[in-house]
């Protein structure tokens, strides 16, 4: 009982994560909106995971792609941290 608590509370972290990128995403898209308090706040939480994407993965024109490489890189991180966690709960149990 105790493994699935803690694959939930992973599973909606990452999720709360993820819904916070996007949000963040499409926040760009409005300048008055990234002004705002929630704006800033999306801002210091998203932009340092983005940054690293976009130091590597160039605009296509006027299309930032990054994003989209970095919530598929955030899902494979869940997916393995859950194989890992899954792991150390068998070695241990």
């Amino acid at each position: 009982m105790m493994l699935y608590s803690i694959l939930y509370f992973v599973d909606k972290a990452f999720n709360i994560y993820s819904f916070m990128l996007i949000g963040y995403i499409l926040m760009s898209w409005v300048p008055a909106a990234q002004n705002s308090t929630i704006g800033r706040i999306l801002e210091k939480a998203c932009e340092p995971y983005l940054g690293i994407f976009r130091k590597f993965i160039p605009p296509l024109g006027m299309i930032d792609i990054s994003p989209i490489v970095a919530i598929f890189v955030l899902n494979i991180i869940k997916n393995g941290l859950f194989i890992v966690i899954q792991y150390i709960y068998n070695m241990l149990g």
